[in-house]
Parts: structure tokens; C-alpha cells; sequence
């Protein structure tokens, strides 16, 4: 039976390809949660930045030593953790998405739409699994910051069938309109939660992030936006408001079939 969920969201600068320093800052910041949670949200490749290089910086070492960080993280809060971070993986790089739980289970999913405008699409491979996860009953489905912009891919189906959306990203401050706009059609139109993380800061290549990590309800309205401040921020998924809207306007007895192919 579904029950309301409590989630952390995590919105913070990131030291550029330097996974020692990012994985102590974000054990820093994971310290001063003092209540419980369920769920607790990291951005896209929270150990480097949005890096082009992970044949220097991603490797079975380094894969091992987030994995086991993340499980500490997990286990000390009693919550899932979950993240982006480039993943090495049989001579091949995924930009792999990370849901990690209390008792050290964990399953992934690897980014299907690589950002081409930013030569991913040159150092990673795409993935072509979605993947669906249950917590406390819901039903939570996760992305990584361009499968944004791909509706169909993200689409709530009878097949597919979840209660949230769970985005992380490195969405950069100039598309940031775009980044507000497309998070709430997501929740409109799949008449799910979006929880959405986004980093802070400028990187390396001097592209800027200002945040707007937000969870957004089933109507598109706001229930929670970090705005551009650094920090931990807590929200509440409502079971009651999300399948009472569902019950009150009940668009998807409407929507239209459609089948799709990955290449």
C-alpha cells in the first residue's frame, strides 16, 4: 500500500573531476540531515561534473568506491540514495544513473539520450532500458537531465506505469526556462510527481548552473523549488492528492496508443 514519501533533495556545486573531493562534500552535507527521509537525490554525474573524460576518470576502482560510498550513505540514513556518475563497463562509458538502497541492493539505469551539443553522445554509450523502481509502494521512474526533452521516452503508459518521475541533471542556467517548462509538462501530461535535481556553480568549461531543482505535483503546480540556494530541501510526496487527481481528471483514459523502437 502506497504511503507518503519523504525525500531529500541535494543542490550543490561540484569540484570539477575530482571524486575524492565530491564524495567528502556530499558525506558533509549528508551528516547534517537530522529527520527521516525515504528517498534522498543527488545531481547527474554528482563525483565529476558533466566531464567529458571518463577514460581518465571512471574505471572499476572508481565504480567500486561510489557504489560502497553510496551504500554508507544509505544505510546510515535508513533511505535510498541515488545518482548519476560516469561508469566504466566493459571497455565502454555510460553516464549510469544509480538507485542504492539500505540493505546494499542496487539497480541502474544508463542514460538514453546523450547531450550531442556537448560531444556526449562521443564518450558514452546510450542505454536503452528504462528503469522503473518501488519505494514505500510508489512507483518512481528515473532519467537523467536530457531524456527531458524526449516525451515519448518518459511517456506513463499502461505498461509503464509509475507515480513519479525521478530527473537529475547538470542543466545548465541558459536554458533554465526551459529546464522550469519541461519539467512541469512532465508532471501535467503523466499526471505524476517530477523530482528534479539540478547542480549549482560554474564547471570548467565555464557553463553555469543555478539550480531550480524543484519536485513538482501531479497538476504541474510547484510544491517545492530550491530557487538557487545551496542546501539540503525537503518535500512530501501526498498519496491522497496524487490518486485523488488522478480519480477527479482522468486524462490517461484518453491517451493515445503508440509504439516505439530504440535504435
Amino acid at each position: 500500500m502506497l504511503s507518503d514519501l519523504s525525500i531529500c533533495l541535494v543542490q550543490t556545486e561540484l569540484f570539477w573531476e575530482d571524486m575524492a573531493a565530491n564524495l567528502k562534500h556530499f558525506d558533509g552535507l549528508l551528516q547534517s540531515i537530522s529527520k527521516p527521509v525515504d528517498l534522498i537525490v543527488l545531481p547527474e554525474m554528482f563525483t565529476t561534473g558533466f566531464s567529458m573524460k571518463p577514460f581518465e576518470f571512471a574505471n572499476e576502482e572508481s565504480n567500486a568506491a561510489c557504489i560502497q560510498q553510496m551504500k554508507i550513505w544509505a544505510k546510515r540514513h535508513k533511505a535510498v540514495v541515488c545518482g548519476s556518475m560516469m561508469y566504466a563497463s566493459n571497455n565502454s562509458f555510460f553516464n549510469r544513473f544509480l538507485w542504492v538502497s539500505p540493505d546494499e541492493s542496487f539497480h541502474f539505469y544508463d542514460k538514453a539520450h546523450l547531450f550531442r551539443m556537448g560531444e556526449e553522445n562521443n564518450h558514452y554509450q546510450k542505454g536503452n532500458q528504462q528503469l522503473l523502481v518501488e519505494l514505500k509502494g510508489w512507483k518512481l521512474a528515473c532519467f537523467v537531465c536530457y531524456d527531458l526533452r524526449f516525451p515519448v521516452w518518459m511517456r506513463r503508459t499502461p505498461n509503464y506505469d509509475y507515480d513519479a518521475i525521478v530527473l537529475v541533471a547538470n542543466w545548465p542556467a541558459v536554458r533554465n526556462m526551459q529546464w522550469q517548462l519541461l519539467t512541469r509538462a512532465r508532471a501535467i501530461e503523466n499526471q505524476s510527481y517530477v523530482i528534479a535535481v539540478n547542480r549549482l556553480g560554474m564547471d570548467a568549461n565555464q557553463i553555469n548552473h543555478i539550480g531550480n531543482s524543484a519536485v513538482i505535483e501531479p497538476t504541474g503546480d510547484c510544491l517545492l523549488d530550491a530557487a538557487s540556494a545551496p542546501g539540503l530541501f525537503f518535500g512530501t510526496l501526498s498519496v491522497n492528492a496524487l490518486q485523488q487527481y488522478r480519480q477527479r481528471f482522468p486524462v490517461a483514459l484518453d491517451a493515445d496508443v503508440f509504439e516505439w523502437k530504440i535504435s
